[in-house]
């Protein structure tokens, strides 16, 4: 009897599921419906948000035009040169604090000191160093996108099984041969986390930093919009901010389903 029941509970469970499923695009759905209509009422101006309609039609003709995609293409070189600088400082400071207490006493404490200096507080010091060109926009996405990538990578390679680096030495491995066979492997999960976190943080500071004097980007089209109080504009510009996180969240999924495929609960999702 409790093979049938559990069979029944089983079936009703996977029953139920997929209604859940279309169940929770509801809720968004009516937000765009009630945003239409208020709208269209005139309960909410246009110089106040847009109309969904309207948001639309302006992404399709920036997207017509080139406007957009040239914009966008700016705004991803900004993200993509910041973090790979943060990538390179990151992974060299972790794995020097990870490896040696020495690097740790060296490092640690300045990470430290870092991590408690807001990075959106160093824009004006920024300005003043590096003036309002690209620099100061690479430059701050670089500071705070660092810390996020060294603190993961620090804690994965110090939270490598002491047992599993005995066993690898008496392999016959160590020195470098150690840390690329045994550490580095082990450390990569939380180098993703890592590394997921530091894109999402890119992309919000992508925003701040492109308030700077841009001449070219999302943040241009969006400055552009508020002296005009083209509101569908900003709406499109935010809406393709947020799309950028979500990219960047699904690429590292990707790239960590197929660097870590060797983990059991990876390859079963």
């Amino acid at each position: 009897m409790s093979l049938a029941i559990a069979d029944r509970i089983s079936s009703a469970r996977s029953f139920r599921w997929p209604r859940l499923s279309r169940a929770r695009w509801l809720s968004p759905v009516l937000l765009l419906a009630l945003w239409e209509l208020g709208s269209r009422l005139g309960v909410i101006p246009e110089r106040v948000l847009a109309a969904p309609s309207t948001v639309a039609e302006t992404f399709r003709a920036l997207t017509t035009s080139g406007e957009l995609p040239a914009n966008l293409l700016v705004s991803l070189a900004r993200a993509a040169a910041g973090l790979s600088i943060a990538l390179v400082v990151a992974v060299t400071l972790g794995l020097a604090a990870g490896l040696s207490r020495l690097g740790e006493t060296a490092i640690d404490p300045l990470m430290q000191i870092k991590r408690t200096i807001p990075s959106l507080a160093l824009t004006p010091l920024f300005i003043v160093w590096f003036g309002i060109g690209e620099t100061p926009k690479i430059v701050l996405i670089a500071v705070a996108t660092t810390f996020p990538i060294y603190l993961n990578l620090f804690a994965g390679v110090r939270g490598i099984d002491v047992r599993l680096v005995e066993a690898a030495r008496s392999f016959g491995l160590s020195g470098w041969s150690l840390v690329r066979e045994v550490i580095l492997p082990g450390a990569l999960p939380s180098f993703f986390v890592g590394l997921r976190y530091a894109l999402g943080v890119s992309v919000l500071v992508l925003v701040v930093a492109e308030q700077i004097n841009a001449q070219a980007g999302l943040g241009h089209l969006i400055n552009n919009a508020r002296d005009f109080m083209r509101t569908d504009i900003i709406v499109v510009c935010l809406l393709v901010y947020a799309l950028l996180g979500l990219g960047a969240d699904a690429l590292v999924r990707t790239l960590e389903r197929r660097a870590l495929a060797w983990r059991p609960s990876l390859v079963e999702q």
